[in-house]
């Protein structure tokens, strides 16, 4: 929740628009207005709105970004007179899912409210962190893999890392899987050393080209080749930015996940009926669902932070 934090993107064409505009109260209200949709308005504020949930948009394309968020709200908006004409917003299911939206709403409302003061991260905990992670930055490397994600039980796994010391590539490794009629996927990637599991990067930091290994997944394993690699290092200056947005990004979460734990300390929480019998389990991490799930299965996954990925290069 914490890590879709919205921002505010500055709108320079809005602005300026609005700025030269005030010889009546008229014409102040009337740019406000983006445009109307069979009589029913779209404000300016919609569409800035728009822009800042989906973190998109750079100022240098401003204009261009809100004249496509407004041809989205118009779709929606022509979506939503039809659906209110249909009383779709009487319908049962309809309003539930609506109050569900709302109390999303309001309680991650709430969270960025408690996680605004977290402390600014002070330029020696930068230092540290680039100290203490030359895998991330100083050796830094691009990796390219070859990856069978294998839905195994886990005593299948000792047999499965026998083989793979011995296979001279994964082709071996896949045919001694089908002979044990194992299932698994097949999937090849490109990620730098911020987009590998925390967990696995000091391993794979010291794997050699053509190198197999496996790594235990909550339902199997995943037997990775490392295909080809290059080193890609990040000086301070460089590394510096990114450190620095990770930290309050990291900050946040703890402050957010604090503020929880306290709320529910406090609170009187009683479970009832079948849930009042049965302990609650370990929330699963995303992509863990599948039997077969890749350690790499998006851009995302496996990353210290967003921002280590799209930062200065």
């Amino acid at each position: 929740m914490v890590d879709r934090l919205l921002y505010p993107v500055m709108m320079f064409s809005v602005v300026v628009a609005l700025a030269s505009c005030g010889k009546a109260d008229l014409k102040k209200v009337s740019s406000q207005i983006a445009a109307k949709v069979n009589g029913d308005e779209i404000s300016v504020h919609q569409i800035n709105s728009a822009i800042a949930r989906s973190n998109n948009g750079a100022p240098d394309q401003a204009k261009q970004t809100a004249a496509q968020v407004l041809e989205r709200i118009i779709d929606q908006e022509l979506l939503v007179q039809k659906a209110r004409e249909a009383k779709l917003d009487r319908d049962p299911q309809v309003m539930q899912e609506i109050e569900g939206a709302k109390r999303q709403i309001l309680a991650q409302a709430y969270l960025e409210r408690a996680v605004s003061a977290a402390p600014k991260e002070r330029p020696e905990e930068v230092k540290e962190f680039y100290r203490r992670n030359p895998v991330l930055f100083e050796r830094r490397r691009m990796y390219r893999f070859q990856e069978l994600a294998v839905a195994a039980p886990q005593g299948k796994l000792d047999a499965l890392k026998a083989e793979a010391a011995v296979a001279k590539n994964l082709n071996d490794v896949a045919g001694w899987l089908k002979s044990q009629k194992l299932s698994f996927n097949v999937a090849t990637s490109t990620k730098p050393s911020e987009q590998v599991p925390l967990e696995i990067l000091p391993q794979v930091s010291d794997m050699k080209d053509g190198q197999i290994a496996v790594f235990p997944t909550p339902h199997g394993a995943s037997v990775l080749q490392l295909m080809q690699s290059q080193e890609a290092p990040l000086s301070e200056k460089q590394a510096t930015p990114i450190i620095e947005q990770f930290l309050a990004n990291r900050k946040r979460i703890e402050l957010a996940q604090a503020e929880v734990k306290k709320l529910r300390e406090k609170a009187n929480i009683e479970y009832v009926g079948d849930f009042g019998t049965t302990r609650p389990q370990t929330t699963a991490q995303p992509g863990s669902s599948s039997a077969t799930a890749s350690l790499f299965p998006g851009r995302d996954e496996g990353k210290i932070a967003r921002d280590l990925s799209s930062g200065p290069r």
